[in-house]
């Protein structure tokens, strides 16, 4: 299975902002879309950086309620690591957990076309091992 197979099921959409937005707008994006990070993209749409639920808590811990104020791309992550579609479920997962971060943007060509998280993996490989076990059961069922 392929990080693009987790796309086709669960959508490609991105929720993105500008490096210029503030910590506060991207709270409310995070809440309104009940998703756990955005991609900062650049004036060419490139990405400049991903900004996650956790650097928000890390800069309002940091600065207080001030952080609230800061542009995204003072507290952003920059080194963003990237998939493609054809990359396998497990290598994504394994990315993932030896980088310790939890979305990982998928790109086609170099442009962004998705995100997936740590629990769009964890729900594939749920669903691939009770797929497994049920075809264990038909087929000691069948002997």
């Amino acid at each position: 299975m392929t990080v693009g197979a987790i796309l086709n099921e669960k959508g490609n959409s991105v929720f993105s902002i500008r490096p210029e937005e503030t910590l506060e707008d991207v709270c409310k994006l995070l809440l309104e879309h009940r998703i756990g990070a955005v991609m900062v993209l650049d004036k060419n749409d490139g990405i400049a950086g991903i900004l996650s639920e956790r650097d928000v808590v890390r800069a309002v811990g940091r600065d207080g309620d001030a952080a609230l104020k800061r542009p995204a791309a003072d507290v952003m992550t920059t080194k963003v690591e990237t998939c493609i579609e054809d990359d396998t479920i497990n290598q994504a997962m394994a990315r993932m957990t030896k980088g310790r971060f939890r979305h990982l943007p998928v790109t086609r060509s170099g442009r962004i076309i998705g995100v997936i998280s740590i629990g769009d993996v964890v729900k594939w490989r749920i669903e691939q091992v009770e797929r497994e076990a049920e075809e264990m059961r038909s087929y000691i069922a069948m002997a």
